[in-house]
């Protein structure tokens, strides 16, 4: 499995890894599940009077998350790379770390009103992690927009392109070092499925839509007849009697 190594698709992996366990020790944390942390204390005084605001509740605390990721995950990596390291080692830290940021990027804050009537005249608020969900297609944006690094590591990771190299490199961009494989064509080898065969959407414009997944080959389609129990009644005494009723679907897939 080689030619996955240093790919987009790892690069992804290796950030949505470290986002996950920084958001399931997270939630353990202020549900009392865990003995080590709880709510972040820092968050539970202070605030803006002025504003009409402040700090209470449970606030998720993100730091013993961040602290107990890296741990876990960055530290077999570092003991791997040793003093001299390596251009993979150091591009796989950076997507941990990115995944890590992308939590905390996403980080909002939840208030709840107090007074007569619901007037909101003070508000108690805390910090809460956006949903697994939202820093999924967080994530999904930056593979998508992934930078090539070059291979060889100097003093940090640099970008592949010699006229981008100006260009920093933010903490929650990916990092990739190989191009990925094809994956529309059969590889046994790599161990790819390819597409041909697969079922698509013909109206759809996502991943799961012909136009995409069928790699530009186009797509057949079929009819397949249903044919199931239906317009089911309970007849006493004592059975159910149904009709048989059937269906014509069109099913699409790839050349």
């Amino acid at each position: 499995m080689h030619s996955f190594v240093g790919t987009k698709e790892t690069a992804f992996i290796y950030a949505v890894t470290a986002a996950g366990l920084v958001h399931a020790v997270t939630r353990s944390c202020s549900a009392g599940n865990v003995t080590e942390c709880s709510c972040d204390t820092s968050l539970q005084t202070g605030g803006s009077a002025s504003e009409g605001w402040h700090w209470g509740g449970c606030s998720d605390d993100i730091h013993y998350g961040m602290s107990f990721s890296r741990k876990f995950l960055d530290v077999p990596i570092r003991n791997i790379m040793g003093k001299n390291g390596s251009g993979l080692a150091a591009m796989n830290l950076h997507n941990n770390e990115a995944g890590r940021q992308a939590v905390a990027k996403l980080m909002s804050v939840d208030c709840r009103c107090h007074g007569v009537s619901g007037s909101c005249a003070v508000k108690t608020c805390w910090k809460t992690m956006s949903s697994f969900e939202k820093i999924g297609r967080f994530l999904k944006d930056k593979y998508e927009n992934s930078i090539q690094i070059s291979d060889r590591l100097k003093k940090k990771l640099r970008r592949k392109e010699k006229s981008q190299r100006k260009i920093p490199i933010q903490k929650e961009d990916l990092l990739y070092i190989n191009k990925s494989p094809s994956y529309c064509v059969e590889d046994h080898k790599l161990g790819i499925p390819g597409t041909q065969g697969r079922e698509c959407n013909r109206t759809s414009e996502g991943s799961d839509g012909c136009n995409l997944l069928c790699c530009g080959r186009g797509y057949n389609t079929h009819v397949v007849r249903h044919v199931e129990r239906c317009e089911c009644k309970f007849v006493w005494c004592c059975y159910v009697r149904c009709r048989r009723c059937e269906t014509m679907t069109d099913v699409h897939t790839c050349k």
